[in-house]
């Protein structure tokens, strides 16, 4: 099984099990892609024009506000990643989307993943797993914003990625936390003393 086809496997076969021809049916339709860290894939005010699967690297979208950079959503591999509001409506948006790592992403279009849509019933449904995927995790974020504390937030973050101190700046974390710098400070020293 090519490696494309073996990656799309992992990430849909816990929502969806398709046979290896329609896995190979929709990477057909990815273009693969690379990024160097810092490089802004898609800019503030500009329509996004792909969505993105992470095969190697991270990510962060952020809207600017006050002179500084607010980091919505942190992605990393095997994640979606993309501007997905102008994605799905083909408008621009105040969102732009960082690459903090360097990247290796596969790349579908509006206009392909369209195109997949209407060759096959398979094809809307992994359009839909993707869209509940990144709507369920928006969800989970905004509750978790609400019920949990930053430490908690944290904690959770890091256990989902533990190298993530060594592959995001700390004030894109705090900002995705919604605190400042120094309040992750204290929050990591209090771990520590644990």
């Amino acid at each position: 099984m090519p490696t494309t086809t073996r990656l799309l496997k992992q990430i849909f076969d816990p929502y969806h099990q398709s046979s290896e021809k329609n896995w190979e049916a929709f990477a057909s339709q990815l273009q693969e892609v690379q990024y160097t860290k810092g490089q802004i894939v898609k800019a503030s005010w500009k329509t996004e024009k792909n969505l993105y699967i992470i095969k190697k690297g991270a990510a962060g979208i952020f809207l600017w506000k006050e002179n500084h950079a607010l980091c919505i959503d942190l992605c990393f591999e095997n994640d979606f990643f993309s501007d997905y509001m102008s994605f799905l409506t083909q408008k621009p948006s105040p969102l732009y989307t960082l690459c903090l790592e360097d990247m290796e992403c596969l790349a579908i279009s509006q206009h392909k993943l369209n195109d997949l849509y209407a060759q096959s019933k398979t094809g809307e449904k992994i359009g839909r797993i993707a869209a509940e995927n990144l709507f369920i995790h928006k969800q989970n974020q905004q509750i978790e914003l609400l019920l949990m504390t930053a430490e908690q937030r944290y904690k959770q973050l890091l256990d989902k990625q533990p190298a993530l101190i060594q592959r995001t700046p700390l004030k894109h974390i705090a900002s995705y936390l919604d605190i400042t710098p120094e309040s992750l400070s204290r929050i990591r020293k209090n771990i520590a003393t644990i």
